[in-house]
C-alpha cells in the first residue's frame, strides 16, 4: 500500500493527543480538511527590500495553488536580511549568518508542526540557498519557487543595475564623475521590486535550483513584476501535490550527479562565488562527499556561454526575453556541460524538463553559440597553497591571464580599502588582502564596497583583491575569497605582511606567498561579539571550504 499524502500532519489530525485539534477547528478546518495533506511555506518577509517585496503575495498565490490541488498551505515567516542594504556596516555580518538561521527557522516550523511537505520561496541571495538546507535535512517532499529578479533602471537611454550604483560610487570616490552624476545613477538603478537583475548571487542560486532540480523549469527567469509570476505560482499545487503522490524526497534529487550540474551552470553562467559556498553546505545537508577539489574540477572543464553582468551587460530579463532558463539549460546539456538523467521536482528527468523549449536564437549577445563559448574555462577556480591549505575561491571574469603575481598590502576593514583606493595608495601590480573578516570572525561578510573600490578603470584586472571575506555576485575583478582556514582561527593569512610578494595561478590551481609563514605569528585578536545572533553563529560554523554550515551537520 503507497503512503498516504498526510503521511506526517496524520499524527496531530488524527493523534492521541486529540486536544489540539482544537486549534485546527479554529483555523477553520472542515471533517474533510483532517485527512488533507499540510504543506509549509517558508515566506521571507522583508518588506523594506526590494528583492522580498512580493514574498507574502505570492506566498497567498502558492497557498490558493495548493488549495485548488487538495492541499492545505500555511505561510509562516523566517528571518531574512537585505544583502545590499547591510553592505559595508555592522549589518554585512547578518548576510550568511541568515542562511543558517532561515534554514534552522524552516526546519523547526516544518517539523514542529509535522508538515508534510515545504514550498520555499527565494527572494534575496540567501532565502533558496537556506530553503534547500532544509528540504534536505528533513528530507520532506518539497521545491523552491522563485520570486522574480528586478527589471533594469534607466538612465540617459542607457539601461543600469545594482552594479552600476555601485560603480558610480567608486567612480565618484575617484574623481572620475561627480557625485551628483553617481547620485543619479544610484536613484535609477533598482526600479522596483526584484532580486537583484544580474548574475549576482540570487540569480546564480535560481538558475543552480533548476539545474540541481529542486526548482520547476522557468521559474527563474521570470521578472517578479512579470505577470506571469502569478501564473508560475499557480503550477506549484499540483507539483507538489505530485511529489507527495510519487514520494519523491530531495535526497532522491540531490545526488552528486544533481550538484554536479548545479556547480557546471554556475561555471557556464559566469555566476557568483556564493554559490561555491552554498553547494558546499548542501552537500554536508544531504550527506554527499561533495567538496572544493570537485568544484575545482568542474570549473576548469566547464566554458563560460553567457555574458551576464558582471562579466558582461546581461541581465536575467533579457534571457526571459529570448526564452528562458529553461532554454538556457538545453543549451548547456547540447553542449555537454550538464548531464540530463538526473530526476527532479516534476517527476521528469533534466532532459525532459527542457525537451520542448527552443534553441537559443541567433540575433542576440547574451548567451554564445554551441562549441563558441565567451572563454573555455570558468571564470570561478579553486586554488589551493601555502595561503590556503584549505582552499580559495577565485574569480578572475576582469583578466584574461590566469596567473598575476604581486605585492601585499594588507587591510582590516572595508572602510580601509575605500579610503586607500580613493586615496591612490593602491596601485597596480598590488595585492590588496583583507583579513580577519571570515565566519568565525565577523559572519563572513560580503566585501562589495572594497570590490567596488577597486573596480575603476585605473585598478579593474591589475590588482588582485584576497579575502577570508565573500564578496557580492555584482563584484567584478581579480578576487580570490573565502581563504580557509580564515585568520581568527590562525589560517596563514594572518602572517601575510605588506610588500609579500603573492602569486596565483588559476588553471594550475595554486596560491603561494613567497615568504616563510610558518616561521612568523598567526596570532589574532579575538572577536568581541557585540550581537547574539553573530555570537551563536560563530560558535557553530564551520569554515568555508565546509559551506559554513553548523558543527552538529559535520558530525552526522
Amino acid at each position: 500500500m503507497s503512503q498516504p499524502l498526510n503521511w506526517n500532519s496524520s499524527s496531530l489530525t488524527h493523534g492521541w493527543q486529540r486536544g489540539v485539534k482544537s486549534f485546527y477547528w479554529g483555523l477553520g478546518f472542515s471533517e474533510a480538511d483532517f485527512d488533507k495533506p499540510q504543506i509549509g511555506i517558508a515566506t521571507p518577509l522583508l518588506d523594506g527590500n526590494l528583492c522580498n517585496l512580493r514574498a507574502h503575495e505570492l506566498a497567498k498565490a502558492l497557498q490558493q495553488s495548493c488549495a485548488e490541488t487538495g492541499l492545505i498551505a500555511f505561510p509562516f515567516g523566517v528571518s531574512p536580511v537585505s544583502d545590499n542594504i547591510t553592505q559595508g556596516h555592522e549589518g554585512g555580518a547578518s548576510s550568511l549568518v541568515s542562511r543558517n538561521l532561515m534554514a534552522n527557522g524552516a526546519e523547526m516550523v516544518c517539523s514542529a508542526h509535522r508538515y508534510d511537505g515545504m514550498i520555499g520561496l527565494h527572494h534575496c541571495d540567501k532565502n533558496g540557498p537556506a530553503f534547500a538546507m532544509a528540504l534536505a535535512r528533513m528530507n520532506c517532499p518539497g521545491l523552491i519557487v522563485n520570486g522574480g529578479s528586478i527589471l533594469p533602471g534607466c538612465h540617459q537611454g542607457r539601461s543600469l543595475t545594482i552594479l552600476d550604483a555601485y560603480d558610480s560610487q567608486a567612480q565618484a570616490n575617484s574623481g572620475q564623475i561627480t557625485i551628483e552624476e553617481s547620485e543619479t545613477v544610484i536613484r535609477h538603478a533598482c526600479p522596483g521590486a526584484g532580486g537583484c537583475g544580474i548574475a549576482a548571487s540570487f540569480n546564480t542560486w535560481g538558475v543552480a535550483l533548476e539545474a540541481m532540480g529542486l526548482s520547476l523549469p522557468d521559474t527563474s527567469s521570470i521578472p517578479a513584476v512579470d505577470a506571469g509570476k502569478l501564473d508560475d505560482c499557480a503550477r506549484v499545487g499540483a507539483a507538489m501535490r505530485r511529489l507527495l503522490e510519487l514520494n519523491l524526497r530531495p535526497r532522491d534529487i540531490l545526488t552528486k550527479a544533481a550538484l554536479t550540474n548545479a556547480m557546471a551552470a554556475i561555471a557556464a553562467m559566469g555566476g557568483s562565488t556564493n554559490g561555491v559556498l552554498h553547494i558546499l553546505a548542501l552537500a554536508h545537508e544531504v550527506g554527499l562527499d561533495f567538496t572544493l577539489r570537485d568544484v575545482q574540477v568542474i570549473c576548469r572543464r566547464t566554458p563560460v556561454y553567457c555574458n551576464f553582468a558582471p562579466r558582461g551587460k546581461g541581465t536575467m530579463a533579457d534571457l526571459h526575453r529570448i526564452g528562458g532558463t529553461a532554454m538556457l539549460l538545453k543549451h548547456f546539456l547540447k553542449a555537454g556541460v550538464l548531464d540530463g538523467s538526473c530526476i527532479t521536482v516534476t517527476g521528469q528527468t533534466l532532459a525532459e524538463n527542457v525537451a520542448h523549449c527552443p534553441d537559443v536564437p541567433a540575433d542576440q549577445d547574451l548567451v554564445a553559440p554551441l562549441g563558441q563559448p565567451f572563454k573555455g574555462y570558468a571564470d570561478l577556480q579553486i586554488c589551493f597553497g601555502n595561503l590556503a591549505p584549505h582552499g580559495m575561491v577565485f574569480k578572475v571574469s576582469s583578466r584574461s591571464d590566469p596567473k598575476f603575481r604581486g605585492r601585499a598590502i594588507c587591510f582590516t576593514s572595508v572602510k580601509e580599502v575605500s579610503d586607500a583606493a580613493a586615496e591612490k595608495r593602491i596601485q597596480p601590480g598590488h595585492v590588496v588582502v583583507l583579513r580577519g573578516v571570515g565566519p568565525i570572525a565577523a559572519g563572513m561578510p560580503e566585501l562589495l564596497v572594497a570590490s567596488a573600490a577597486l573596480a575603476v578603470p585605473e585598478l579593474d584586472g591589475k590588482v588582485a583583491f584576497l579575502s577570508d571575506g565573500r564578496v557580492s555576485g555584482v563584484s567584478h575583478g581579480v578576487m580570490g575569497i573565502h581563504c580557509s582556514p580564515e585568520a581568527v582561527v590562525g589560517g596563514p593569512i594572518a602572517a601575510v605582511q605588506d610588500g609579500d610578494e603573492i602569486e596565483f595561478d588559476v588553471m594550475a590551481g595554486t596560491v603561494q606567498v613567497h615568504a616563510d609563514l610558518d616561521a612568523r605569528s598567526t596570532s589574532w585578536p579575538k572577536p568581541n561579539y557585540q550581537r547574539g545572533y553573530l555570537a551563536d553563529f560563530a560558535a557553530t560554523a564551520q569554515q568555508a571550504h565546509d559551506g559554513c554550515v553548523s558543527a552538529w551537520v559535520m558530525g552526522r
